[in-house]
């Protein structure tokens, strides 16, 4: 038994996790799986699973940031899961995404400590490069407009030098800011897994923080929309990707 997942083998043998960091995304989530159940909670980590076309995937709550999302990335690799996908909301940083837009990150500036604990800031947060072109691939396939780029991951959103640094990266043509996609990306490529990250824009570039996240709780429309389309297009993407690995 995992000491903070609360997960073992004999829970699940899913070798697909899907990784939202809000607790309360997991019931979510399962309600697009068949044969969904709750397999517990421990702290902020929520776990559930079910399966998609016959694909059985775990789903875990990371909590918010990247130390407890590299802890759920470690002891979900002891129980045999080798494919994570986060399933998050991000803030805007660029003018053209709107609420609902759905990002897919195919690496982070990695601003955060935990990626640090891992590694010099100068190892490069990347995503699996075939997991992602399956999720672009998916994205085309259903009609979901999602745009491929970089975002940067942080440990806070009240520092006094948010606005200044929400501009500098913006500049550097970055999409969005969260706080989990780089541990997600450092940890798992350090460990031999294979991470992609799919972001739900909850807050505009030019919006209010404290108002657009109160929005999003209470499942305002455009959010709760890009949330539908970044899960199943997570889906999706797993199932195919599934069926190139029993060729």
């Amino acid at each position: 038994m995992q000491p903070h997942i609360r997960l073992n083998t004999s829970m699940t043998r899913a070798k697909y996790a899907l990784l939202p960091g809000d607790p309360g995304r997991v019931d979510r989530i399962a309600r697009f799986l068949d044969k969904a159940e709750i397999l517990g909670q421990n702290r902020e980590f929520r776990a559930a699973r079910g399966w998609y076309q016959g694909v059985e995937i775990v789903v875990l709550s990371t909590g918010i940031g990247g130390p407890s999302t590299a802890i759920a990335i470690e002891e979900l690799r002891q129980v045999g899961v080798n494919t994570l996908i986060r399933i998050g909301s991000c803030g805007a940083l660029q003018d053209s995404l709107a609420l609902g837009d759905v990002i897919i990150a195919h690496g982070a500036v990695a601003d955060d400590g935990a990626s640090k604990t891992y590694a010099p800031a100068s190892y490069p947060a990347c995503a699996d490069p075939y997991l992602t072109a399956t999720l672009i691939q998916q994205a085309k396939q259903m009609n979901i407009s999602a745009v491929c780029g970089l975002v940067r991951s942080h440990d806070s959103f009240y520092t006094d030098r948010e606005a200044e640094l929400d501009a500098e990266w913006s500049a550097r043509g970055v999409l969005g800011a969260d706080m989990e996609t780089a541990a997600l990306m450092v940890v798992g490529a350090l460990r031999g897994l294979r991470t992609a990250s799919l972001l739900n824009v909850v807050v505009a570039h030019s919006g209010c923080l404290e108002s657009s996240i109160n929005h999003y709780v209470q499942q305002e429309t455009l959010c709760q929309q890009g949330e539908e389309r970044q899960i199943s297009l997570a889906l999706q993407a797993i199932y195919f990707d599934s069926l190139q690995g029993e060729q």
